[in-house]
């Protein structure tokens, strides 16, 4: 009996099981409840079956206790009479009373036609679905009756849930940023400064001889252009041809620099300036070669003269690159561990920990001049091909192909091409080093410059020697132990107070107390526990919202005030003085729309207190704390070196981005006008060589030409080293 008292009821259906072995009766199909739940699967349904579990389960027990009675009992009463009261559930035995129980009676002997029937075994399965069919019937018909009526042209209500929009759907996602290669093996940079200047010092020594070329070949043809006769020249063309020819050829040995140039770049696929004007070399020097050998060529002059002048400006653009190189590197080997270098964020430009690997690879990369030409220039030299041969080709005149080509590509290889990236970066490079900076070419200014911003902290405004402590006052507090807390938040909050402190602290004697729990305040201050004790660090404002109590007439705008357990302990009257170099940079920035952004740790520096210490009309960025928390701890990511500093203070550092910025723009319009000056020749010379008009295309006018759209290039490149 203990034992079947002891079973649950999964086993009783298993013993109810075993007692209709030999009947007739057919078990029917078990389910698993995986397949129940995968049929009446879903939100509404799950309810449902939850329900069903509860409504099952009393008839689960009777027929346990029945099938455990059937079992255990040798005798049992008629199954017209009451069964007893130990066979009732619990709930039935509490609801009737104890008086209307029936006397026991003797048991009788059992008989087989007096047991009842033998309990049909029902799985929980089984009972559990077809509870579940019944309620779902039920609701579904209850549903039918109460929905609406719709009418014809009525519009169907769409139920909260499904119309109510509880977060915004997700967009297409942004583009990322191109990932920038890994660093490769790079030369050092005292190497690669000596490799530069050899460079230099190797290009710019046939300048002069090619300047000299060029104005004895300009001479004769200027005063024949102002009405003199000039003899042995004016009217020999043979003369006048061997003459052009020599000096052109001379030029190309002179400034073959422009040749691998070109070349070199066109390997990388890169179609530069150097290498039009190495078209247009060629073309005038075929020309030359056509007029001896092709008697059928117009009667037009040669273009040896743009061409020869195109040639020095080329070689003088090479050599204003490898100076600029020089330049660079030569500061940048100053010290193979810098103090600090710039790198680029989201929110602009940053200084960090400065570290040199990545910069010569920086200054290696092609500039924005480079990739523009690369894309326009190809068209350039295309059409002048084209354009050559409908000028000559295509009206019958075989013999003009190479004085059309030779006129086209003059007019569209402008003077400047070689020289808008070149000229800037040499400008820049000698500015910086001046102040002993350096940015990593065209390509590391493009990446700094590229947000109109920059992270400015508080030890750029107030560097070392312009925060000085006024005064402490104690209030109950020995003076060790207030500078020891005070030196250990401090530090702790990596403000620029943590000098002043840490002075302060060797000089009292005090030591740095370990923290838990330190916090940043929005309002302006700092909390830790310290052996206990909760201590705050901040200014007056910070305190009164903290509910420490000050004491009356205490005006201190740039004091750090001490509480100790909610009580001041000690406040310490700072002084911020203003440095001439950090105004001037202020000025600076201000003159060329550089937003600086203040990740200040220090409670003091804020934009009033800049307001009253400097003199310029500061315009500066005040985020939030978290961001500006957030903004300082990237002066310790070390970036890729964009720039290096060497010297301390705001003045380099916004000398470098502002530089910077003016750098890509100059070299931004520089080549845009200088490619839209070869589009306008190459059009132009099309139309007069089209209509046989040389004369119009004198070499005089097409080098004035090409000299006028150089000025303001030549402008805009000088001024990237002036600010």
């Amino acid at each position: 009996m203990a034992e079947i008292r002891d079973k649950k009821p999964y086993d009783a259906l298993t013993d109810a099981e075993d007692l209709t072995a030999g009947t007739d009766v057919v078990p029917e199909g078990d389910f698993s409840l995986e397949e129940i739940l995968a049929e009446y699967g879903g939100g509404r349904r799950r309810h449902i079956l939850e329900e069903a579990e509860a409504l099952a389960a009393p008839e689960l027990e009777a027929q346990d206790a029945s099938v455990t009675i059937g079992e255990e009992t040798a005798f049992a009463r008629p199954p017209q009479e009451e069964p007893e009261r130990d066979d009732l559930s619990c709930e039935e035995s509490e609801d009737l009373p104890d008086e209307d129980l029936p006397d026991e009676e003797p048991a009788l002997p059992v008989l087989e036609e007096n047991l009842p029937p033998p309990p049909r075994p029902v799985s929980i399965e089984q009972a559990v679905g077809q509870t579940v069919g019944d309620m779902m019937e039920a609701q579904e018909s209850l549903t039918a009756a109460q929905r609406p009526r719709r009418g014809l042209f009525s519009r169907k209500k769409m139920p909260l849930e499904d119309t109510e929009q509880l977060y915004e759907p997700p967009g297409p996602p942004p583009d990322p940023e191109p990932e920038e290669p890994p660093v490769g093996p790079e030369p050092p940079l005292d190497e690669a400064m000596r490799f530069a200047l050899k460079r230099w010092r190797r290009l710019r020594r046939p300048l002069p001889v090619a300047a000299l070329i060029c104005l004895l070949l300009l001479a004769p043809q200027a005063a024949e252009a102002a009405g003199y006769a000039v003899p042995l020249w004016t009217g020999d063309g043979t003369l006048q041809t061997a003459v052009s020819a020599g000096s052109l050829l001379l030029l190309c040995i002179l400034c073959r620099g422009v040749f691998v140039r070109g070349i070199s770049r066109m390997a990388h696929k890169f179609f530069t300036g150097e290498l039009l004007l190495s078209f247009s070399a060629v073309a005038a020097l075929l020309d030359c070669a056509a007029v001896l050998w092709l008697p059928e060529r117009s009667a037009a002059p040669l273009y040896a003269l743009p061409a020869c002048v195109g040639l020095f400006f080329g070689q003088w653009g090479i050599s204003q690159r490898e100076k600029a190189r020089c330049d660079t590197f030569r500061t940048a080997a100053l010290d193979l561990t810098p103090p600090y270098l710039v790198t680029d964020l989201e929110t602009g430009a940053c200084k960090q920990p400065g570290r040199v690997p990545g910069f010569w690879t920086d200054a290696d990369k092609p500039s924005l001049s480079e990739i523009w030409q690369a894309a326009l220039l190809p068209v350039v030299f295309v059409a002048s091909v084209v354009f050559a041969a409908l000028g000559s080709v295509g009206q019958g005149r075989n013999a003009d192909f190479l004085l059309n080509w030779s006129a086209i590509l003059a007019a569209s290889a402008a003077l400047m091409l070689p020289m808008t990236d070149a000229l800037p970066a040499a400008r820049l490079a000698k500015r910086l080093q001046k102040g002993g900076c350096a940015v990593a070419g065209c390509a590391g200014a493009e990446r700094i410059s590229r947000k109109k911003s920059m992270v400015v902290t508080d030890q750029d405004l107030f560097p070392p020697g312009t925060v000085s402590l006024n005064g402490v006052k104690l209030f109950g507090e020995e003076m060790p132990r207030a500078v020891s807390y005070a030196a250990s938040l401090a530090r702790s909050s990596g403000c620029g107070l943590r000098r002043l402190f840490d002075n302060l602290l060797v000089s009292e004697g005090g030591t740095l107390e370990p923290l838990d729990d330190f916090s940043f305040y929005e309002e302006g201050g700092f909390s830790a526990a310290i052996r206990g004790e909760s201590v705050l660090l901040g200014t007056a404002s910070f305190m009164r919202k903290m509910d420490v109590r000050l004491p009356s007439g205490l005006n201190l705008r740039t004091g750090v005030f001490l509480s100790i357990d909610r009580e001041l302990a000690a406040v310490f009257a700072v002084k911020y003085k203003p440095s001439d170099n950090v105004d001037w940079a202020l000025r600076l920035l201000r003159r060329n729309k550089i937003q600086p952004i203040l990740a200040s740790r220090d409670p003091n520096v804020n934009p009033g207190l800049l307001k009253r210490k400097f003199t310029a009309k500061v315009r500066i960025q005040y985020p939030a704390l978290s961001d500006r928390v957030a903004f300082s701890e990237q002066e310790s990511a070390q970036g890729r070196p964009r720039a290096l500093l060497l010297r301390e203070g705001l003045l380099p550092y916004a000398e470098t981005v502002t530089g910077s910025r003016r750098l890509c723009r100059a070299v931004r319009s520089g080549t845009a006008l200088t490619l839209l000056a070869s589009v306008a020749g190459s059009l132009l010379s099309f139309y007069l060589t089209g209509l046989g008009s040389y004369a119009l295309m004198e070499p005089l006018r097409l080098l004035a030409f090409s000299l006028l759209w150089s000025v303001p290039v030549f402008l805009l490149d000088h001024m990237a080293g002036r600010y």
